[in-house]
């Protein structure tokens, strides 16, 4: 999530380097002063960094500022990469319901995610955990005919089933 940089009013330092809306820096002020040359030219005073001392501020739009912060973000989140995607499997799931599971999970590997299998398990379904083990190879034999499979996670009991999270070789 975005924190907001400090404006105006809400900076709190008694002194700022001021940089002006070209990027030209013009010296170390009083907050007031800095405050004032802002609103002369109808800007605002944002904190870029309270890192150094004194802290430094921009005479810029608060509002184009903050558009261009979350775009930014949003940028980088995309370029990280891989996601963690999830395949939910049961325990009475059929073949063909299988081998479907597995085309959607290899669009996913082949994407560069990871894909976390998840069977849930409700009752009675507990007791026959070697019936589950023998899904998911399965799954897994189907999913490494279509696309070469390593496992990150092994098999683990979670709250409602089991889970495990593989990645493309």
């Amino acid at each position: 999530m975005l924190k907001k940089p400090l404006i105006n009013n809400q900076i709190r330092a008694n002194q700022v380097r001021v940089i002006d809306e070209t990027g030209k820096q013009l010296g170390v002020f009083n907050l007031e002063e800095a405050i004032g040359l802002a609103k002369e030219r109808n800007l605002d005073l944002v904190q870029i960094t309270d890192k150094v001392e004194p802290p430094v501020c921009k005479i810029i739009e608060y509002g184009k500022y903050l558009y261009n912060l979350e775009k930014k973000e949003k940028s980088s989140h995309l370029k990280s990469g891989s996601e963690t995607r999830c395949i939910r499997l049961s325990f009475n799931i059929s073949l063909h319901d299988l081998e479907t599971k597995a085309y959607q999970a290899e669009k996913f590997l082949k994407k560069g995610d990871k894909v976390k299998i998840e069977i849930v398990l409700r009752g009675r379904e507990k007791a026959n955990l070697h019936l589950v083990k023998e899904k998911i190879n399965q799954f897994l034999e189907l999913l490494d005919k279509l696309i070469p499979i390593k496992i990150e996670q092994d098999l683990k009991k979670g709250g409602k089933g089991l889970t495990m999270i593989i990645i493309k070789k």
